[in-house]
């Protein structure tokens, strides 16, 4: 039996310097390098593109029928709060029969602040 591939878009404010992208884009990398059957993409809310309707859709006609999407924030701003779940309540209504999963932005997670306290300390 063959799954359909997972989906993974990771979540940025977005900007127009070209430097600013290469750590999100360097964690797309490492998931591929993982988990080659994962379909990643990048997304931004601003100033660059894609944004997360044209990421969604590259997911969706490779196959993809359920997509986390992963908000790459240290804090929780009104970004993370309040324009992202909206985002995702139209991404919901666009794509009725993919399922979107949407985690707690990166800084939340007690193993990212651990490893950024690690990293002042050394």
């Amino acid at each position: 039996m063959h799954l359909p591939p997972r989906g993974i878009v990771l979540f940025g404010h977005g900007s127009r310097d070209p430097l600013w992208h290469r750590p999100m884009q360097a964690v797309e990398q490492r998931i591929r390098e993982r988990d080659p059957s994962a379909r990643v993409r990048c997304a931004y809310l601003e100033l660059t593109q894609p944004d997360l309707t044209l990421a969604t859709a590259s997911l969706v006609a490779d196959g993809v029928q359920h997509v986390t999407v992963v908000p790459m924030f240290l804090g929780v701003g009104r970004h993370a709060r309040e324009d992202l779940p909206s985002l995702l309540d139209a991404l919901r209504l666009e794509h009725p029969t993919v399922a979107f999963t949407l985690q707690s932005a990166v800084g939340e997670d007690v193993r990212l602040v651990d490893l950024l306290a690690n990293i002042a300390l050394s």
